[in-house]
């Protein structure tokens, strides 16, 4: 049986499970005349071994590890990933420091990300730079650059289809991730108003959305899916008017992930979540910080 797929011009995208849900993907392969590219290679990739044969470019839309869990089998294909995301595709130092998780979790996350996601250091993998284009051969690739999610995380438009692949602004209800070292909120912020200005018709992501079409949708989701980041912040100034407490304590509270989730990496993606939060409650001076302790200002 055939891979479920949506093909545009040059462009087709294969879905992974689940309209590509954690932990698979959704893989973008275009085919120029002269070059054979993909953006990214999530897990679905390991059933697609036959469409990616011939592949002589990977371009990473950002590095985490269900965005690269198909290198394995590219061994001879360029690859590469923006700048600010390029160490963690080289090495397990640069991704280490990348997560930027405790010690103890990292070892733990080394070993099931070579299990489950077949993980491999690139140390060939090279770098792009903001508004780096590739011509494909009558098809034409652009990067976007836009962090948040990673610092280098990129959105990657193909032109004459007019497909941009936003990769992990997923539009999920979960909402947006910027839990690791290189994660910012800030930029997220800034990212999910600059991606409107992508000049395309068609918009792809990683996870769970899978194909967009309409550009009324498109602004619809992408509205709910920033309002998250709203809800958080809030949800997180109301739990301290009702009681000062520490980083700790609002870690315990579980802001992003639900009670139960149980995940190695949760407890960190928890604390640099809920941080940054506060770093924005205290910048805007709802909040106050004692030895520790954050209080909510009256």
């Amino acid at each position: 049986m055939s891979a479920p797929r949506f093909e545009k011009g040059a462009l087709t995208v294969y879905f992974g499970e689940k309209s590509g849900k954690y932990p698979d993907g959704n893989q973008v392969v275009v085919r120029g005349r002269d070059t054979r590219v993909v953006f990214d290679t999530p897990l679905v990739a390991n059933r697609l071994q036959a469409e990616l044969a011939g592949t002589d470019l990977v371009i990473l839309g950002h590095m985490h590890e269900d965005h690269a869990a198909g290198l394995h089998l590219l061994p001879d294909a360029r690859v590469l990933a923006h700048a600010a995301d390029v160490e963690a595709v080289r090495s397990w130092d640069g991704l280490r420091k990348h997560y930027g998780y405790a010690p103890e979790v990292l070892d733990r996350f080394r070993a099931r990300i070579a299990r489950d996601f077949h993980w491999v250091a690139r140390p060939d993998a090279q770098a792009y730079e903001d508004a780096a284009s590739w011509d494909l051969g009558g098809t034409r690739v652009t990067a976007f650059h836009l962090p948040g999610h990673t610092a280098g995380h990129c959105a990657l438009l193909v032109e004459p289809e007019g497909v941009a692949f936003i990769g992990d602004i997923d539009l999920s209800s979960f909402g947006p991730y910027y839990g690791d070292a290189t994660s910012s909120l800030a930029d997220f912020r800034r990212t999910l108003e600059r991606v409107k200005d992508i000049p395309a018709t068609t918009w792809v992501t990683s996870h769970h959305k899978g194909v967009i079409t309409e550009h009324r949708v498109f602004l619809e989701l992408l509205e709910a899916y920033a309002a998250k980041l709203d809800r958080r912040e809030e949800a997180i100034a109301a739990y301290l008017a009702s009681r000062p407490s520490s980083l700790d304590a609002l870690v315990a509270q579980r802001f992003l992930y639900p009670q139960g989730y149980a995940l190695d990496f949760v407890d960190s993606a928890e604390r640099r979540t809920t941080a940054q939060h506060l770093q924005a409650l205290l910048a805007d001076g709802r909040v106050r910080e004692d030895r520790g302790r954050y209080f909510a200002v009256a």
